[in-house]
């Protein structure tokens, strides 16, 4: 049996891909037609789900700093937004019920209002996996998503205490001595190493949260959350997220398929849902809105908005609730779940155009900006620059360290980490804030002065994005990039960068070089 979900999820996954669409709408579409067919799904399965969910918040919290939660634009738009659009939609389901449509007209004040609530969670699943895909995890928009799902799960705690009755026992004040541990886990996750004992760290810690917020009557899952947020500040948090990632990626197909094993729909019921997925229009417009009023800029309100737009699988788990309640019908379940897959196609079919469509409606966007934004949103370049190296990970910090020795203060740096570039700073290092993607940041520095720009970013495709850019703002000096495949490298030269290093087979000839140099000499 398992291997029928694996062919039929390499199947729609693989068909999707070859149309241009995320895999997980492929995975999405396995789960539906394995439920038409009868199939019915296992404890592994929705073990596989769960373990999937938690290894997700796990390598969530290893990105994510506490200072984020505190800052006013993420607390108050979460807060605002869920109780906004709680009444909104509230009141909606009751005036077309008023119009007999079916399902809602059986609707009373408290079960409109929960099917609002149960809408307002944005799907920490869809949203991470986009950000992850398009290399989006750290910037300032992304960091911005994950702060409020984040904030939604604190929400989520509380109504799960409060649906259920069951309040966490005494032993649960305990887990704040897991605040003085810290520099414990630190020494267990340094000793790992860095070959299979890291991953499988990783996966103890995880399971480990989540085990012991289960036992004192809390979220598991914000367990394991907690756990990687106290990894976080460790110098190998990167390193461990990598690590897990292709597990966390293998497990999430389960939670995927799970959610096609949910329910079969009627044409009502399928109606419907279209219905309450067109519907995330307002929701997009009021997570806009929200942030343009809070002094974000108009490109990361407009990105951050887009990325939430979607239904999450925590509104299933409130409307299960609700059913085992009485508060809501049954079939209320099968609706939600349709919703729920409808918004993830939409989001991650609309964010894959995210940037193109900022760039051509830029101009309508920036209305919306306040006049004095955020400090974290303005642009500071250094004075001076020559050469610009875009993406401080591993290579380019490499490239930016060798290039100051050889070049001198001429040289600077940009990462859209504020973390990282906030730590470099403090070393006097010639850097600054700036995501290389954004078309307002190249229009707003001044590039006449520097004559090379390389491009030490992961993903080849936002490498050509941003000489795309960097052409349309006038720049007109050299553009060089990194590559791990050949078939990258031929892409990115068609793009028009002017040199690309494969570093793989050129770190593998500099080492040779090097090497037999040793022996010449």
């Amino acid at each position: 049996m398992e291997f029928v979900w694996v062919l039929f999820a390499f199947v729609c996954g693989l068909g999707a891909k070859l149309i241009h669409l995320p895999p997980l709408i492929g995975f999405l579409v396995a789960g539906f037609v394995l439920n038409f067919m009868g199939m019915k799904p296992s404890d592994f399965l929705t073990d596989l789900a769960d373990l999937g969910i938690t290894l997700m918040l796990f390598c969530i919290g290893l990105k994510l700093h506490v200072a984020d939660l505190l800052k006013r634009e993420v607390w108050a738009s979460t807060l605002s937004h869920m109780g906004i659009w709680t009444i909104l939609v509230g009141l909606f389901s009751l005036g077309i019920g008023t119009a007999g449509l079916g399902y809602f007209d059986v609707l009373d004040i408290q079960s409109a209002a929960l099917i609002g609530f149960a809408l307002s969670f944005s799907s920490t699943v869809c949203i991470v996996k986009l950000l992850e895909e398009s290399g989006e995890m750290k910037t300032r928009h992304g960091q911005l998503c994950l702060g409020i799902l984040v904030m939604q799960d604190i929400v989520a705690v509380v109504f799960l205490v409060l649906a259920t009755g069951k309040i966490p026992s005494l032993w649960a004040v305990f887990l704040f001595a897991l605040i003085p541990l810290r520099p414990l886990l630190h020494k267990l996750l340094e000793k790992s190493g860095h070959g299979e004992m890291l991953p499988l760290t990783g996966l103890f810690m995880a399971l480990g949260g989540y085990e012991l917020f289960s036992y004192v009557g809390v979220k598991g899952d914000l367990g394991a959350l907690v756990l990687g947020i106290l990894l976080a500040s460790h110098f190998k948090a990167s390193e461990l997220n990598k690590s897990l990632m292709n597990f966390k990626d293998l497990f999430l197909i389960g939670f995927f398929l799970s959610i096609g094993f949910s329910a079969l729909p009627n044409l009502e019921m399928l109606g419907l849902s279209l219905i309450i997925s067109v519907v995330i229009l307002f929701k997009f417009a009021l997570f806009f809105g929200l942030f343009a009023a809070l002094r974000l800029r108009g490109r990361t309100s407009f990105l951050g908005a887009l990325a939430l737009s979607n239904y999450s699988e925590f509104g299933l788990i409130v409307v299960a609730l609700s059913v085992q309640s009485g508060w809501l019908a049954k079939e209320w379940l099968v609706i939600l779940a349709l919703a729920v897959s409808f918004s993830f196609v939409l989001t991650s079919v609309l964010y894959r155009q995210a940037h193109e469509i900022y760039g051509h409606y830029k101009k309508r966007i920036r209305r919306f900006e306040k006049s004095q934004c955020l400090p974290a949103d303005t642009f500071i370049q250094p004075t001076g620059t020559e050469i610009l190296v875009v993406g401080l990970g591993r290579v380019g910090r490499g490239a930016y360290e060798s290039l100051r020795v050889m070049e001198g203060a001429c040289v600077a740096g940009m990462d859209a980490d504020q973390f990282r570039i906030e730590k470099m700073q403090q070393d006097d290092q010639n850097v600054f804030y700036g995501d290389g993607e954004d078309l307002d940041l190249w229009e707003h520095l001044d590039t006449k002065g520097i004559k090379l720009i390389l491009l030490a970013l992961p993903l080849a495709e936002d490498s050509a994005n941003i000489t795309k850019q960097l052409r349309s703002a006038g720049y007109h000096g050299q553009v060089a990039a990194i590559a791990r495949y050949q078939d990258e490298r031929d892409a990115l030269i068609d793009s028009g960068i002017d040199n690309v290093f494969n570093f793989y087979t050129e770190a593998g000839t500099g080492f040779a070089e090097e090497s037999l140099a040793l022996i010449k000499r």
